[in-house]
């Protein structure tokens, strides 16, 4: 089902009505955990036997570690649950992608294998809910989360439709409360979640359904491509990732705001940022901050010397670039960001007199960083590294000819961008989330209007499934 379509505009207005008139956040509870599951079986109801069995197994593992005295006990229940649900993950997302790399690489020694004729269907959010559910389970180990009494509470906690099929990567400490205790709908919450809806549509309907067709005229192009259109394909790929995700994230957030729930903001103007750590601070925080607390800081973070940190960033993107697909350039693109985020921190700080040159210095610094960035999601969008390969060396074989065959967006694309990067910036120069609430008033119409416009004009474009749902 997805977010900008009719059929899910009439789903969310059915159980908003049908959950305030409940009133009783027993009942509302109840009346969520329903419709999440029907909206996950809407996808494909095979695998929601994959999400309760998860949610049992981590909720039991979690039950017995706050009831255990024991240490050895509590870890052997810890370690089992990390096992069992990386086990499940590794099954359903990874199996195909490592026997197809393990023949790939005994062919190449020359060594004769028969494939193995097994296809695995990949579940929908299953990165998602595993992580969710292993950060429930790791919290109550470190003792700093209470045992959640309602299995129902907790079952909602990891369905919960809204940020089901691609995040934000909620934590138990943030969500569970919310759900645990009554709710309110004030007025503010319900034109805040709506504006959120709106401007997350706008990103998604106006810009990036607008952008997918240039972006797949060259990427999917059978034929050479010039290095103009390489490189436009990748600029334009920046922001179809950036307003195809992260208008998402706005829909989730404007959604769950209609329901008296707040969930976490998962960017925060990442295009503005001048060195990857920025970035990763600004960009998918549910997954950084995740990957920070539950593999780079395990790992020993920062605090074995400057070579094991190096090499725990390397693993940490890796893994994280992992995370997002079973295919080597997922991979790569990971250890592209780790790199990134050695080489930023081993570079000397801009060390300049003035304002003025702190100014300019930061311009220049994000200036280089966008560019290391577009090439970046070159690596992410690749369908194969024999095309990373192809693509990078016709970059760098010499001038871009002035011409180019990609596909032109629609006028809805570029007056949308030109839009969201007025917005953003004004949101980021005053540096506050609450630029919604605290604009003159004919500032916030002038948005409204443009917003509403640029996604009616988007109404033309090709529909398209959100990028991080195959995730």
């Amino acid at each position: 089902m997805n977010f900008a379509s009719l059929q899910f505009a009439q789903f969310l207005c059915l159980v908003f009505m049908a959950y305030w008139l409940l009133r009783n956040r027993a009942w509302q509870n109840a009346l969520l955990l329903g419709c999440s599951y029907y909206f996950y079986a809407c996808w494909d109801p095979r695998f929601l036997a994959l999400i309760l069995f998860l949610t049992l197994t981590s909720y039991v593992a979690g039950a017995r570690i706050a009831a255990s005295t024991s240490a050895v006990t509590r870890k052997r229940w810890l370690v089992g649950y990390i096992c069992l649900s990386l086990g499940v993950l590794g099954v359903f997302k990874y199996f195909n992608f490592f026997l197809d790399s393990a023949q790939a690489l005994m062919l190449s020694l020359g060594w004769e294998v028969h494939p193995v004729a097994l296809s695995i269907i990949l579940p929908a959010a299953i990165s998602f809910y595993t992580f969710e559910s292993l950060s429930y389970v790791i919290e109550i180990h470190q003792g700093h989360l209470p045992k959640t009494t309602r299995l129902r509470d907790y079952a909602l906690f990891i369905a919960y439709f809204p940020k089901l099929v691609a995040g934000p990567i909620e934590r138990p400490a943030v969500l569970l409360p919310q759900l645990e205790n009554d709710r309110h709908l004030s007025i503010d919450d319900f034109c805040r979640g709506l504006f959120l809806i709106l401007l997350g549509l706008f990103k998604k309907v106006a810009i990036a359904d607008g952008l997918a067709p240039s972006v797949d005229s060259v990427f999917n192009a059978g034929q050479a491509m010039s290095g103009t259109d390489i490189a436009l394909a990748s600029l334009a790929f920046t922001f179809q990732i950036y307003c195809d995700f992260s208008g998402y994230s706005d829909i989730t957030r404007g959604v769950s705001k209609l329901f008296g729930i707040n969930l976490s903001v998962n960017f925060r103007f990442p295009y503005f940022s001048g060195s990857p750590s920025e970035f990763w601070r600004r960009w998918h925080i549910s997954l950084s901050t995740w990957l920070r607390d539950y593999v780079y800081i395990p790992l020993g973070g920062n605090r074995q010397g400057p070579w094991r940190t190096r090499l725990n960033l390397l693993l940490t993107m890796g893994l994280g670039g992992l995370w997002h697909g079973a295919a080597w350039n997922y991979v790569l693109w990971g250890l592209y960001q780790g790199l990134l985020l050695v080489g930023y921190a081993a570079w000397p700080a801009w060390a300049v007199p003035g304002e003025a040159w702190r100014r300019a210095g930061r311009w220049l610094a994000a200036g280089l960083f966008g560019v290391l960035m577009v090439y970046g999601w070159l690596l992410f969008r690749a369908h194969s590294l024999e095309q990373i390969a192809t693509f990078t060396a016709t970059l760098l074989s010499g001038p871009f000819p002035a011409s180019t065959s990609m596909k032109v967006p629609p006028l809805s694309a570029l007056l949308g961008i030109v839009v969201l990067l007025w917005h953003d910036h004004t949101a980021y120069r005053e540096d506050t989330p609450r630029f919604y609430r605290h604009a003159p008033a004919w500032k916030a119409g002038w948005v409204h209007c443009c917003l509403i416009v640029a996604t009616l004009m988007g109404l033309a474009n090709a529909r398209s499934a959100f990028i991080y749902f195959q995730f």
